[in-house]
């Protein structure tokens, strides 16, 4: 993702485009999985950990990132595809591969709608599937 995209994709979710927030932003569309914040701080050596932070934090409150805790109860961050600073529409599954320990997005599947009773609103999902990645298993 080049520049002038980070600042479109951060302007469609009315976040002012700084030069530590389109790092983060290219940082994370580079990763093309989640990563973890000790991730992030590795990968980007011009921002410090609390700028990192700060922005993955008004990314959140904006729908840019989704915010997700895999089996290794490690919290990561991956950028969000919907375009809308008020609603996140691409919520999907994610795999947890539990011999390399990496999460991967699984775009194009959907998570399912849960029926819930009166008087509860959702706000999120976090649905991991776990199991054995294909690289995983070609070891």
């Amino acid at each position: 993702m080049n520049e002038q995209d980070c600042v479109a994709l951060l302007e469609q979710h009315d976040i002012r485009p700084t030069a530590n927030r389109i790092v983060v932003v290219k940082a994370l569309a580079a990763a093309r999985r989640p990563l973890a914040l000790t991730e992030l701080e590795q990968k980007i050596q011009t921002v410090d950990k609390s700028g990192i932070s700060r922005a993955l934090s008004l990314f959140r409150e904006h729908h840019l990132v989704h915010v997700l805790e895999d089996s290794s109860y490690t919290v990561r961050y991956e950028l969000c595809h919907s375009h809308h600073a008020d609603v996140d529409d691409d919520q999907h599954v994610h795999f947890y591969c539990e011999q390399c320990q990496r999460t991967f997005c699984l775009d194009g599947i959907p998570v399912p709608e849960v029926p819930l009773p009166d008087g509860y609103h959702v706000y999120g999902a976090n649905y991991i599937l776990k199991g054995i990645c294909p690289d995983c298993r070609k070891r």
